[in-house]
């Protein structure tokens, strides 16, 4: 239900299935992370007092994506720092990604409405680098006996 693809000591994403549901709070990324993704599973009733969050200067060097698939089914494609191709999972609707390192791409398989998170301002074009990524024939969807256990 929580995956993680890695490549060597990094993490390249987390993918949390629709189909997590545990009580409680959950965070699946490290404390240090730039963009944080937690789950979260509250009784009836409770209560998270009104507050707001002090201003924090941050120092972000890489910009960390969360999607959320709503509709359709997504192939991403994972990539190392160093542009090599790891694997691809196929998303469906109510899956969470966080991409925190590497490259990543994304071919459609159904037409799909996505939401994006992200640190900002968007700088456009110019704070990505595109490269070739696989084929179709180089795809290898990641087996479940290969999923890195999250937290």
């Amino acid at each position: 239900m929580i995956e993680q693809i890695a490549s060597n000591d990094a993490i390249v994403a987390i993918i949390l299935s629709p189909m997590f549901d545990e009580p409680g709070v959950h965070f699946f990324t490290p404390a240090e992370y730039s963009q944080q993704l937690a789950y979260m599973r509250r009784p009836e009733g409770h209560i998270i007092e009104p507050h707001y969050h002090h201003p924090v200067l941050r120092n972000v060097q890489i910009t960390q994506e969360v999607l959320f698939i709503r509709r359709g089914k997504v192939r991403a494609d994972f990539y190392d720092d160093r542009q090599n191709y790891l694997c691809s999972r196929e998303l469906g609707p109510g899956t969470v990604i966080l991409l925190a390192a590497g490259g990543h791409g994304f071919t459609m398989i159904e037409e799909s409405e996505i939401i994006e998170v992200k640190q900002g301002p968007y700088m456009g074009e110019n704070e990505k680098q595109r490269f070739s990524g696989i084929s179709v024939e180089e795809v290898r969807l990641k087996e479940e006996h290969e999923v890195h256990p999250g937290k």
